[in-house]
C-alpha cells in the first residue's frame, strides 16, 4: 500500500513507522525537516510546513496515495490545507481523547460526533481540545465519513516522551522542588507510545471507518505516581499550592477509555500496570 504519513519522525510515530514497514507498505514521511529522519533509508521524504498551503500543495502536486496517516493535525485549517491538495482513498487522523467533553469512567466513541459539530475554519490557537475538534470535523469536508478514521487517545507517554510530562514528578521529588497537584486521587488513563504507533498501523490494515479509542487498561492516579517515587528515591514530594503546577491537574473525575471497537478488531492494549512503574523506574534510573 502507498501510504503518506504527515509527521512521525519521533516519539510514538517511530514505532508505527517500524510497523508499516515491517508490513511491507510503501511509506512517504512529509516534515518541516526540523527532526532527524531515522527512516530515510527506507522511506520517501516530502519537505513541507503543512500549516503553509502554498507549500503544500507544491508538495503534493500530482501525488496519489492509498492512505494518509495525518499525525499533526491541529486546526480545521490543517486538515484543509492537506486534504483539498492530497489525493487518496482513505485518511487516518491522530485525533486525541481531549474531543470529548470531559474525563469520566468509560468514555465511548459515540460521545462526540465531528459530522454533527459546527465547522469554523482556523489556524492553529491555544485551544487543543478546539482544534482537534475542528480538525475531524474538517475532515469530512473532503472524504466520505466511510473512508475516514479518527484515533483518539488520552495523554500517550513512554522513553521518548519530549514533553516530560511523567518526567516532571520524578524531577520535582529527587531535586525537592516544590509542585502543586490539585487532583491526587482522580484515576487518570494513558497509553505507551509503543501501542500507540502500532495502534495506527493497525488500523492501516484493517477496514474501519469513524472515531475510535486507544488507551491501556487502568489508570493510576497522583499519589501513586508521587508515593511510587518517594519509595524508589528516598526522598519526600514537596505539594505546595505556590509550587510548579502539575501536568496531569484539572481532572474533574476518573478517566477511562471504552476500546471495545478495537477490541471487536481484533487488536487488545496491555494493562496500565504493565508499563507504567517500569517507566517510572526509567526516569527515577536517568
Amino acid at each position: 500500500m502507498k501510504i503518506l504519513v504527515v509527521g512521525g519522525t519521533r516519539f510514538f510515530g517511530i514505532p508505527m513507522i517500524e510497523k508499516l514497514l515491517a508490513e511491507g507498505h510503501d511509506v512517504t514521511i512529509a516534515t518541516r525537516g526540523q527532526a532527524r529522519n531515522p527512516f530515510a533509508d527506507q522511506t520517501s521524504q516530502i519537505m513541507m510546513d503543512r500549516t503553509d498551503e502554498k507549500q503544500v500543495k507544491e508538495a503534493l502536486v500530482e501525488c496519489s496515495y492509498d492512505l494518509i496517516i495525518d499525525k499533526v493535525a491541529y486546526s480545521s485549517n490543517d486538515v484543509k490545507a492537506l486534504l483539498e491538495n492530497a489525493s487518496c482513498r482513505r485518511y487516518i487522523q491522530m485525533s486525541s481523547g481531549s474531543v470529548y467533553d470531559r474525563e469520566k469512567e468509560n468514555i465511548k466513541e459515540e460521545e462526540f460526533d465531528p459530522a454533527s459539530y459546527p465547522l469554523v475554519w482556523q489556524s492553529r490557537n491555544d485551544n487543543y481540545a478546539e482544534g482537534k475538534r475542528l480538525a475531524e470535523r474538517a475532515a469530512l469536508e473532503f472524504m466520505d465519513a466511510s473512508d475516514c478514521v479518527f484515533v483518539r487517545y488520552p495523554v500517550v507517554l513512554g522513553e521518548n516522551d519530549y514533553t516530560g510530562r511523567l518526567k516532571f514528578y520524578v524531577d520535582h521529588i529527587r531535586e525537592g522542588i516544590p509542585m502543586y497537584v490539585d487532583s491526587l486521587d482522580y484515576g487518570i488513563a494513558f497509553i505507551h507510545e509503543k501501542q500507540a504507533g502500532e495502534f495506527i498501523a493497525f488500523l492501516a490494515d484493517h477496514e474501519f471507518s469513524g472515531p475510535i479509542n486507544g488507551s491501556s487498561r487502568g489508570w493510576i492516579t497522583a499519589r501513586q505516581i508521587i508515593q511510587y517515587t518517594e519509595e524508589k528515591t528516598g526522598k519526600k514530594a514537596i505539594l505546595s499550592d505556590d509550587g510548579e503546577k502539575a501536568p496531569f491537574n484539572g481532572l474533574p473525575d476518573n478517566e477511562s477509555y471504552d476500546t471495545e471497537k478495537a477490541a471487536r478488531l481484533g487488536y487488545h492494549f496491555s494493562d496500565l500496570n504493565d508499563w507504567i512503574y517500569e517507566l517510572l523506574d526509567h526516569y527515577i534510573n536517568l
